[in-house]
C-alpha cells in the first residue's frame, strides 16, 4: 500500500497487457491506482482514498446486489460498482478484465452461425409449444381468465 510498492507494481504491470493471455496484443491500461499524484504523494492521504472508494464501491455494489430481486438493472449496477472499485484495486481491474474477455467470447459465440440457427430452432420450438398450450387451454376452457375458472 505505499508509495514504493506502488511504484513496483505499475511497473510490472506496465508491459502485463501483452501478457495476460488475451492474445489480442491490445495495451491495455497498467494495473494499480489511478489516484491523482498528490493523493499518492502522502501515504495517509492515499490511504483515505482508498478507504473513500471501497466505501462508495461497496454501497454501489450493494445496492446492485439489492436491485437483483428487485425491478432495477441490478447487474448493471454492480459491475459499476466493480468499475469504481477497478480505479484503486488491482483485483478489480482483474476480475473486470476477466469478465470483459468472457462476455467478448460470447458474443463471438452468439454471432456463429450454427449458434444462430440453434437458438432460433429453440426459440420457434418454444413458441410453438406455448402457442400449443394456449390453444388447449382456449379449447378447454374457452376465453375465460384462470382465476375465474369454475369446476
Amino acid at each position: 500500500m505505499n508509495a514504493e510498492s506502488d511504484r513496483r507494481q505499475d511497473a510490472a504491470a506496465a508491459g502485463d497487457g501483452a501478457r495476460d493471455g488475451d492474445g489480442e496484443g491490445a495495451a491495455q491500461p497498467g494495473l494499480g491506482s489511478r489516484a491523482p499524484h498528490f493523493i499518492k504523494r502522502s501515504r495517509a492521504l492515499h490511504v483515505s482514498w482508498q478507504v473513500g472508494v471501497f466505501v462508495v464501491g461497496l454501497a454501489v455494489v450493494v445496492a446492485g446486489i439489492i436491485m437483483l430481486p428487485l425491478p432495477g438493472p441490478g447487474w448493471l449496477v454492480i459491475f459499476a460498482g466493480m468499475a469504481i472499485w477497478a480505479t484503486e484495486f488491482v483485483w478489480a481491474q482483474l476480475v473486470l478484465r476477466w469478465t470483459k474477455r468472457k462476455v467478448t467470447e460470447a458474443a463471438q459465440r452468439a454471432l456463429d452461425p450454427r449458434v444462430r440457427r440453434r437458438n432460433i430452432i429453440i426459440t420457434v420450438t418454444g413458441l410453438v409449444i406455448a402457442g400449443a398450450l394456449a390453444g388447449i387451454y382456449l379449447w378447454k376452457f374457452g376465453l375465460v381468465l384462470p382465476w375465474k375458472v369454475h369446476g
